[in-house]
């Protein structure tokens, strides 16, 4: 999620095997391929066995995962350096953009690429990249271990309007495509339009188009659909932070997903600013944003950073999504809150200081599940999976990052994979399998 734009303005196992004889593609230069050539190499639909897994024909009683699938690393075929790992200085100590380091540890040597960073004993740190089909397809073998139903995989509009750009996502998008099917998850397309200029939004659509015709996506086993359509996500509408693109242009996109006699007869779900009912704050103060929400089907306000403590979560929850929800009820919508279990940006914005937001343990991310269940939210979107540039990743981070220079938190000294638990659990309790109680569950060692 490109939530630069909005937090800034309240912050400042199973190894995925090739298919016998086949090998991993060859690349060649990224820099020189055109567009075509692009759209032709990594725009095929999906062939290989699917896995009964979650129910991909509905969004009620599932958390879903945001899956940035941004990070690149020197050698992994993108042809972008450390993408998404890097400062302004590049990714060396005193210059990166994220605050927790992965935990590399179950990974493949084919899937480890040595940093200059390096561990207290000296070991060269080491990182992933979300290029490597192996990687991506290990990340959906943990989400069915521990429970978790699946991704809106993010698809960045400013990316994909160019060839280096749509070759990244349209692997990473293959990648995620293949992890889900293989491994009984489901996945869904999400739009970050942040960066986008005015003028665009044609060709957000004529990606689309690419991603139906060419990709087939919608018609995969394991796209999410609800109330019998696809569901494509599209964030960014409405914050007050001078986008340059219009509530206008937002109308035209969500006709265009829902009436287009090919491309249309989606589930539209927007991603919005916490404060889009009341027009304040994060929110433009323009009454055509409330027409654009009526014309979707579910609407998510962004929460990061919007609150700190369990307490302010609790105060959020009863005087703002409550009645978020009871306007979504009045006018015959959806609502998909989101969670996140902690906030940190230190290195990406030294004057901010690390662990911003502090996890505790996970009673922070708890608290917020249990306030959206008892409010009476059926979905629940968790921030993020793999974000580890803003300290909200769930997935296995090190309690043994690098030392020097760049400074890291950790899990607190928790296992790994707490976090992947915590939501597995919390996943449980919004389906009613487990109560909601204050006290967070006791988790499998």
């Amino acid at each position: 999620m490109g939530t630069g734009f909005a937090v800034g303005c309240l912050l400042l196992g199973l190894t995925l095997c090739l298919p016998a004889g086949a090998a991993e593609p060859e690349w060649g230069d990224p820099a020189k391929m055109d567009r075509q050539q692009v759209i032709e190499r990594t725009m095929t639909p999906y062939r290989g066995p699917s896995v009964k897994g979650v129910d991909p024909k509905t969004l009620t009683g599932k958390v879903m995962c945001g899956y940035q699938g941004w990070f690149g690393a020197e050698g992994d075929g993108i042809g972008r350096g450390w993408y998404h790992w890097a400062g302004p200085d590049g990714f060396k100590p005193g210059s990166c953009k994220i605050d927790l380091w992965p935990d590399v540890s179950e990974l493949d040597p084919d899937e480890r690429y040595a940093t200059p960073f390096k561990h207290a004993d000296g070991r060269p740190a080491e990182v992933f990249s979300s290029f490597n089909r192996k990687t991506v397809g290990r990340h959906f073998r943990w989400m069915r271990d521990y429970g978790l139903d699946g991704v809106f995989v993010q698809r960045f509009a400013v990316e994909v309007f160019h060839p280096l750009g749509l070759r990244q996502f349209n692997v990473v998008l293959q990648n995620c495509r293949e992890g889900a099917n293989r491994h009984g998850r489901t996945y869904a397309v999400m739009y970050d339009l942040s960066g986008m200029g005015a003028g665009q939004m044609s060709q957000v659509m004529e990606d689309w188009k690419l991603l139906v015709d060419r990709m087939q996506i919608t018609r995969d086993r394991a796209y999410l659909h609800h109330r019998g359509k696809p569901v494509v996500a599209v964030w960014g509408f409405g914050f007050s932070d001078g986008r340059k693109y219009t509530l206008q242009e937002g109308l035209e996109l969500v006709r265009f997903l829902k009436e287009d006699p090919r491309y249309g007869g989606c589930t539209v779900m927007l991603g919005v600013p916490t404060y889009w009912r009341t027009l304040e704050r994060d929110c433009v103060n323009d009454p055509t944003m409330h027409e654009l929400i009526r014309r979707a089907d579910i609407v998510s306000p962004w929460t990061v950073g919007r609150y700190r403590n369990p307490q302010q979560a609790t105060e959020y929850a009863q005087r703002t999504l409550v009645a978020d929800l009871r306007w979504c009820r009045e006018n015959k919508l959806e609502y998909l809150p989101v969670v996140f279990p902690g906030f940190s940006w230190h290195n990406m914005f030294p004057d901010s200081p690390l662990n911003l937001i502090p996890r505790l343990g996970g009673r922070f991310l708890w608290t917020q599940y249990v306030q959206a269940k008892r409010a009476g939210a059926t979905m629940i979107y968790q921030a993020m999976f793999d974000e580890v540039d803003e300290g909200t990743a769930i997935f296995k981070c090190t309690n043994d990052p690098p030392v020097g220079e760049s400074s890291f938190l950790t899990y607190e000294g928790l296992p790994s994979d707490h976090y992947l638990k915590l939501v597995g659990a919390a996943t449980r309790m919004l389906r009613g399998e487990i109560p909601a109680t204050d006290e967070m569950p006791r988790l499998p060692r």
